[in-house]
């Protein structure tokens, strides 16, 4: 077969968005789950901004911050953080990630980070100090 092209049956390269999601099983299950995951985070962020804006009309600046503070503290950030934390168990293996030998890590894609980090007060605090 030298000097001539591959037979069809030989031309196994890459291809485009995870072998065109597993020859029609639809989104491998990392889509799913950071769907997901995007979806709670928009939740998030909406539902910080109404409880916000519902404390400003009742409390004055000072106490505001105190009670603000508190609700951060007891937000409940429970569905998001189990996705986060199965996305960063169980993504290298579900998007096939080669792993780098001289780390001994899974190698990054474009040069980042595929974990993601749990949400937690601060975060709360960060979309509306």
């Amino acid at each position: 077969m030298r000097g001539q092209p591959l037979p069809r049956r030989f031309r196994t390269g890459p291809t485009s968005l995870e072998r065109y999601l597993h020859s029609g099983g639809g989104p491998l299950p990392y889509m799913v789950r950071l769907r997901r995951i995007e979806d709670e985070l928009i939740r998030h962020e909406r539902d910080v901004a109404t409880v916000r804006a519902q404390l400003e009309g009742i409390y004055e600046r000072e106490r505001l911050s105190r009670v603000w503070k508190m609700v951060a503290a007891h937000w409940d950030f429970g569905v998001i953080n189990d996705l986060i934390d199965r996305h960063n168990r169980w993504y290298p293996i579900e998007a096939r990630l080669p792993m780098d030998p001289r780390t001994g890590d899974f190698a990054t894609r474009d040069g980042t980070s595929y974990l993601r980090w749990p949400l937690g007060p601060e975060w709360v605090l960060s979309r509306a100090p």
